[in-house]
């Protein structure tokens, strides 16, 4: 259903839109899967035959029910349907706001429970094994490398160091430019979701390969202003987070590492040895830059996890 299309016919759906997109600041993907959800909703109430405008105070509490009943039914996991009854619940407190509709056929409705899947991390010395992978092959390469070759070694390594130095999202990382880093003070700006920003401090090999990636990078393309990116790639334009992705499943492979690490595993590698290492879950909160506590809580249980793990290894009567 091309939601899309309808939402510019349909005036609460449009006021929506342009409510996620200038006063919460939604990304165009948390949009267009909210749109995604309702065009499932309008399909599953009113069919393909039904153009907007839409009767939105026509939904009852059962339609409601139903609907995520046959998510369920679909065979869709619990935390996608969660995902659909959060996004209409709010769609249906904005039209509340709004006075479109006089109740919220969605309120008071449960999210089906979640099996708790904890992250999966790399030990430090995996860590380790991953981020010099890029510089081993270089190092033992049958000639030495050109700048691009030498660039791209440089600036993988690097943007491995950032991310597990300072625990951002692949999104936050391929973002920064030159302006968002401190290299004298250790700390970089990272702009997360819904626009917010946070300072997230680098260690001092993070540092030290972000000067040298930018070094490189200034002598294979003019220096510019402080608008350009820190991690280009091999055309000097903004690196991608799918080319990170890519990039990280090859030195995954050349460390001899598990091919089902995400860059995301490097996040939660970085919180989960911060948890291990002493420091306090609200500390961590802020540095991941999670709205709420109960988002970094997950990573106690991977503490836990662990540290049962070495007990019943290591303890004669586990």
């Amino acid at each position: 259903m091309a939601v899309e299309c309808q939402f510019e016919k349909d005036s609460c759906i449009a006021r929506y839109v342009r409510y996620m997109e200038h006063e919460r600041n939604h990304s165009v993907h948390t949009v267009s899967g909210y749109l995604l959800d309702l065009g499932q909703f309008i399909f599953f109430v009113w069919g393909d035959n039904r153009l907007p405008p839409y009767p939105w105070e026509t939904v009852d509490r059962y339609q409601a029910r139903r609907f995520i009943a046959a998510c369920s039914k679909t065979g869709l996991d619990a935390a996608s349907t969660g995902r659909k009854l959060s996004a209409l619940r709010g769609f249906y407190r904005f039209l509340e706001r709004e006075d479109r509709v006089t109740q919220n056929p969605f309120s008071g409705l449960r999210s089906p429970r979640r099996a708790r899947d904890l992250p999966r991390i790399l030990s430090i010395d995996e860590v380790s094994r991953l981020i010099e992978a890029p510089l081993d092959k270089i190092k033992h390469a049958s000639r030495p490398p050109g700048p691009i070759e030498e660039y791209a070694a440089v600036r993988d390594s690097a943007i491995l160091e950032v991310l597990y130095s300072s625990g951002a999202r692949v999104s936050e990382a391929v973002q920064l430019s030159v302006r968002d880093v401190d290299l004298v003070a250790g700390c970089i700006k990272l702009r997360g979701k819904g626009k917010k920003e946070r300072l997230a401090p680098l260690g001092s090999p993070a540092v030290k390969m972000l000067r040298r990636c930018t070094g490189l990078a200034d002598l294979l393309w003019q220096a510019g202003d402080a608008a350009r990116p820190v991690f280009r790639n091999l055309k000097g334009g903004r690196i991608s987070s799918r080319s990170v992705e890519r990039m990280l499943k090859q030195w995954l492979a050349a460390a001899g590492l598990d091919s089902g690490f995400s860059p995301h595993s490097l996040r939660h590698s970085f919180a989960t040895h911060l948890l291990d290492a002493g420091a306090d879950l609200r500390s961590v909160q802020e540095l991941l830059g999670h709205a709420s506590l109960s988002t970094t809580q997950i990573y106690t249980h991977v503490s836990v996890e662990r540290l049962k793990k070495v007990y019943e290894d290591a303890h004669p009567r586990a």
